[in-house]
């Protein structure tokens, strides 16, 4: 299922300022970071799928953007979900070495964080950045109902 491109990009405008580095977790085929490097990020995405990265770097280089993809988990080296009902599963999102080590960056080197998560994962999401992203940072999660939420810190703003 993919991302609503338009809310997606709605939602990256307004988060548009120079210098601003960006990560898509769970980054697929790579149009959200792509669209990312396009409108000025400094774009990464972390993707587990190997082949999937193949088709992202193919598809920056189509549209020549500068986004980077790595293969890994966008769950950085240690984390483990603790949600208050004891329900340690994370979903859809599996397991692999983290991403963060290939692309040079922690993630709270990063300003903007963009994810799609599927049921049930949007804590653990937002549980992520408060462990290990900038508290400064922006996180953009595009639910299956089509809505760009916006979070800063752990704050949901809309």
């Amino acid at each position: 299922m993919p991302a609503d491109y338009d809310a997606v990009l709605q939602a990256l405008l307004a988060e548009r300022r120079p210098g601003r580095r960006f990560l898509e977790w769970g980054s697929a085929n790579g149009v959200i970071a792509i669209m990312a490097d396009l409108l000025g990020f400094e774009a990464s995405g972390i993707e587990l799928d190997d082949r999937l990265v193949t088709m992202a770097r193919a598809l920056a280089a189509k549209y020549n953007s500068n986004a980077r993809f790595v293969t890994g988990s966008f769950l950085p080296t240690g984390y483990a979900w603790h949600p208050p009902d004891g329900d340690g599963r994370t979903g859809t999102i599996g397991d692999g070495a983290s991403g963060y080590l290939a692309l040079g960056h922690a993630l709270d080197e990063f300003d903007l964080v963009f994810a799609f998560p599927w049921g049930g994962e949007e804590p653990m999401m937002v549980d992520v950045m408060r462990a290990y992203g900038d508290p400064a940072a922006t996180l953009l999660l595009n639910t299956v109902s089509g809505r760009v939420r916006v979070y800063h810190g752990s704050r949901l703003e809309s």
